[in-house]
C-alpha cells in the first residue's frame, strides 16, 4: 500500500511539474476531484474512518451529502478537491436496486 501511495504522490508531483514546464498544454476549466473511500465495512466502521480522516484534514463532515447516504469530508486546493467518502449501506442498496433494472426497459422509438 505504501508503494501505491508513493506512486500516486509522485504522479501528482510529476503532472504539476510537467504542466508548469509546458504552459501551452491545456488544463481543465472545471474543478478536479480526487476521491478516496474507506475499506468496505459496516456503516459505523466507515463513518469512523471518515471521521478520522476529517480530523487529519482539520475539516468537518459535509452535511450536504448526508441525505444521499454519502458521509464525506474533504479539503480544497484552489480548483483541486480531495474527498474522502463512505457510501452508506442504504445508499448502496438503493443504487443496486435501481441498477438491477438496467437494460430491462426499452423506450419506444
Amino acid at each position: 500500500m505504501q508503494d501505491h501511495r508513493r506512486a500516486f504522490i509522485n504522479g501528482l508531483l510529476n503532472l504539476a511539474i510537467f504542466l508548469e514546464a509546458h504552459p501551452d498544454v491545456p488544463v481543465p476549466l472545471a474543478s478536479v476531484a480526487i476521491r478516496a473511500f474507506p475499506a468496505k465495512g459496516t456503516d459505523d466502521e466507515m463513518r469512523a474512518e471518515v471521521d478520522r480522516v476529517a480530523g487529519l484534514l482539520g475539516r468537518e463532515i459535509d452535511p450536504g451529502h448526508l441525505p444521499y447516504g454519502h458521509y464525506m469530508t474533504g479539503i480544497e486546493f484552489g480548483p483541486v478537491h480531495y474527498e474522502f467518502t463512505a457510501i452508506l449501506a442504504a445508499a448502496r442498496a438503493h443504487h443496486a436496486a435501481q441498477d438491477s433494472y438496467q437494460g430491462c426497459i426499452q423506450p419506444d422509438a
